[in-house]
């Protein structure tokens, strides 16, 4: 009896009224671009009209594709990958060889037209979403800072345009539940609004080892959005646009792959070797809000624009940073951030003979950090032997023919766990001033246009930090007098003295700098809107900054230095009263001087990254718009590359270091076809070939730091080929059956090599996943069924190595579910 109320339920719902999405029944490949309108401040023209690489995905693209996050576009794009690793706190970006694993992103992102500063903020909820645009290779003349290696740009939908209430509610494998609501609705001519709310909740699909088999990476969010457009008049529009989202989740479900060096694996942890095996669970939380206002005039030969943005983000992250069975350190983050944006843009309007956009750019980020390091049980042991350098093991002093004197320093810590605060604030100024100017007809050619655009960025950051420690410990000294190498007496010249040692990073640096952002491009455009080829010269930057991670490493080599110094104080006094007063000054030779404490600023601060990009390629219109091709050729050379990396010196913390010069070059193919009205495939393939070009630094090797040339070897993190090929099938039914049409999409998508270290020692080769979806359509809703990683391909998703070990994240295996969509 309840399956036929299920069962009626379903039914009901499918046949509620008109499709859910219109379709073109014509024999077209479907233009994203003329079936959606966005409002674009900046571009004059298209995207696909654009001397640039550009991929448009539309809401029923992303449905087919199952893109329900940042981090489902690997592959789709050619040759852009963004590894599903540890939790939303950072969305690592990489187009064509450029990206980043933390500190700033290197691939733009906005949201209806607001920039998202942090890509702490990037990977969110795409439940409303309409389309996004992707755009390859530096968009900084126009879009500034951190675009370098291309622009992300997501759109939602206009209650103008679509009216109605959306549902979906869906249930997978691995216990995997959503649900969205979304009301679009016109109250006048003059005002529309969107309202939405959504929840999601993922069970988890990695178990840890050391916790009793417990999945760690269980998932759940809830939040909703709200769109308001006014339109005063015919010339004026305020659209207003406010999300909120809460995500809690586990994450950081890391395999344990083995020391590095097999001769020095531990015995302790040889059991866990290809388990997640963290003693400690990790978590993250983050609340996001993102509030946007565009203010939009229509003049007669020109439009102005007045964006303004707010973004604040709160989270806090918990992680076990040795991601082992053993207890040695835990890492607390908690970010809040405040981000004010305004930007003002004036743009030419008609198709005239001379294409202009101009504008003024600026933001401020309140960014407080604080980031507490609890050393544990095991860590204290590492700790004491690290420290064990501060007094040394044995002091022998002759006294005479066959006496002598023995001094036996010993030292002990004092506790079991140490407390290494971290508080920070890192405020961002940016300004910029910018314009690019297109003339058509060059010449008198009809067809051919110049673009020439530059834009000048400013930038100053600033660092207050206040990190410190206190540790206490025990010293004592015995002494030992000696006849013929036999131990005659034993004496306590010093006996077991607790002290504390006090060492803090304390103050404030800061530095701002100019960057010039040209881009010149030639094209010609075919007649008959049959396309364009082009070639394009632009620059692009990522800004430079502060490792706040690495103090705590900073904080060790204070430690020990304020520990030497402070215990060999307090020897020699205590020896100005013991048996060996006369042996003093030896006695202080004896002991190793404190060195010099490293400075915050060297050791934090890293250089803006720059890069120059030359592109050439064409979208074509074939075959009566039956067949959409986009093609390109890229070369690219970096200057000041950021990688991420841990400290080599101890391989805790990790930093961002500049690696001299690298190297990127390669091509991109993209075509959409429709072979019948109800049949369509696309297919695109990427090739990037990214490598060192100037890249010595010092690395541990065998346990040792040795300067080593990672000139020649590949960019990490880039793979060297990314493919989608996929395809679309409608069989339709008859009109008035109770099922109406049914829909087929199936994908293949893959990414390889990837090489995951700058010594190319560790890499995942060439994989792939199928996902698949079927369909059944009536009216205003649908059921679909759908299946990701269809053939259950094992891979690495990410791979480090921390403290002379490898750990790998696996890619999530297969799963299958059903989805409910309908339209009130």
């Amino acid at each position: 009896m309840r399956q036929n109320k299920i069962i009626t339920l379903i039914l009901t719902l499918l046949t509620a009224g008109n499709a859910l999405a219109a379709e073109a029944d014509t024999l077209k490949v479907v233009d994203v671009e003329e079936v959606l309108v966005i409002a674009a401040p900046k571009e004059n023209r298209k995207l696909r009209e654009l001397p640039a690489a550009v991929t448009l995905l539309s809401q029923q693209d992303m449905q087919a594709a199952q893109v329900n996050s940042i981090k489902n576009l690997t592959g789709l794009v050619p040759n852009m990958f963004i590894p599903d690793y540890g939790s939303r706190l950072t969305s690592a970006v990489y187009i064509r060889g450029i990206g980043s694993r933390i500190n700033t992103p290197s691939i733009g992102l906005y949201v209806n037209n607001i920039p998202y500063i942090d890509k702490s903020a990037f990977d969110f909820d795409y439940s409303d979403i309409e389309r996004i645009d992707v755009l390859r290779g530096p968009q900084g003349t126009l879009y500034g800072r951190n675009a370098m290696g291309g622009l992300i740009k997501i759109h939602t939908r206009s209650p103008f345009s679509y009216q109605g209430t959306d549902f979906r509610i869906g249930a997978g494998t691995h216990n995997t539940y959503n649900a969205s609501l979304t009301h679009y609705h016109r109250a006048s001519e003059r005002f529309a609004f969107s309202t939405s709310g959504f929840y999601d909740y993922e069970g988890g699909f990695f178990r840890n080892a050391a916790l009793g088999n417990k999945k760690i990476d269980k998932t759940r969010a809830t939040g909703g959005r709200f769109r308001g457009i006014y339109l005063p008049s015919e010339d004026w529009k305020v659209d207003l646009n406010v999300s909120y989202e809460y995500s809690d989740q586990g994450g950081y479900p890391y395999y344990y792959t083995g020391s590095v060096n097999p001769a020095a694996q531990s015995e302790e942890l040889k059991p866990y070797i290809g388990t997640i095996s963290n003693n400690r669970e990790s978590n993250y939380n983050r609340n996001l809000m993102n509030t946007g206002l565009n203010l939009e005039y229509q003049a007669q030969r020109f439009t102005l624009s007045a964006v303004t943005g707010y973004q604040f983000l709160k989270d806090r992250m918990f992680i076990d940073q040795d991601f082992t069975a053993k207890d040695i350190y835990t890492l607390e983050q908690r970010q809040r951030i405040h981000t004010l944006s305004e930007e003002i843009v004036m743009k030419s309007k008609g198709n005239g003979s001379w294409q202009w956009t101009t504008g003024v750019f600026g933001f401020y980020q309140w960014l407080k950090t604080d980031a507490p390091v609890v050393f544990r049980e095991d860590g204290m042991s590492m700790l004491q032997q690290m420290l064990g350098g501060v007094i040394p093991a044995k002091i022998e002093i002759p006294m005479g023919p066959g006496m002598g004197l023995n001094i036996l320093p010993s030292l002990r810590l004092g506790s079991s766990n140490l407390l290494i605060n971290g508080n920070f604030d890192t405020p961002l100024l940016n300004g910029a001033l910018f314009h690019q100017s297109t003339f058509k007809d060059l010449f008198g050619v009809a067809g051919l246009s110049f673009t020439a655009g530059l834009r000048l960025d400013y930038e100053k950051i600033k660092m207050d930090y206040d990190s410190g420690t206190a540790m206490d410990y025990t010293v004592g000294i015995k002494g030992e007098m000696t006849r013929g190498g036999q131990v005659i007496r034993e004496m306590e010249m010093m006996p077991e003295t607790a002290l504390t040692v006090h060492s803090r990073y304390q103050g404030s640096i800061d530095k701002d700098y100019l960057q010039l952002l040209p881009k010149f491009a030639l094209q010609y455009d075919f007649k008959n809107n049959r396309g364009n080829v082009y070639a394009t010269v632009s620059k692009g930057y990522r800004s430079g900054g502060y490792n706040i991670q690495m103090f705590s490493d900073l904080l060790q080599y204070s430690l020990q230095n304020d520990m030497k110094r402070q215990t060999k104080e307090e020897v020699l006094k205590a020896i100005e009263n013991s048996p060996g007063a006369a042996y003093k000054d030896m006695i202080s030779g004896k002991f190793p001087d404190a060195g010099e404490n490293p400075d915050a600023r060297s050791a934090t601060e890293y250089r803006p990254e720059q890069t120059w990009s030359y592109e050439a390629g064409t979208h074509l219109n074939l075959f009566g718009n039956r067949l959409h091709a986009d093609a390109a050729m890229f070369w690219l050379e970096t200057r000041d590359q950021q990688i991420s990396r841990f400290a080599g010196a101890s391989g805790l913390g990790r930093e961002t270091v500049n690696a001299g010069k690298s190297r990127s070059f390669g091509a991109e193919l993209a075509l959409a076809a429709a072979l019948t009205t109800d049949f369509t495939l696309n297919a695109s393939y990427g090739y990037t070939y990214a490598t060192f070009k100037d890249y010595v630094t010092n690395a541990r090797v065998n346990g040792e730091l040795q300067e080593i040339s990672y000139n020649g070897n590949y960019v990490p993190f880039v793979p060297k080929h990314t493919l989608t090929v996929g395809g679309q099938y409608i069989f339709r039914i008859n009109p008035g059956h109770w099922l109406e049409r049914i829909q087929l999409n199936a994908g293949y998508t893959g990414a390889g090599r990837i090489y995951w270290t700058e010594g190319n020692n560790i890499s995942q080769a060439f994989y792939g996943t199928l996902n698949g979806r079927i369909s059944f359509q009536k009216g205003r809703g649908q059921v679909d069924l759908w299946v990701r990683n269809a053939l259950d391909k094992d891979y690495a998703a990410f791979y480090f190595e921390s403290m002379g070990n490898g750990f790998m994240q696996k890619g999530r295996p297969i799963q299958a579910g059903v989805e409910l969509r309908c339209r009130f």
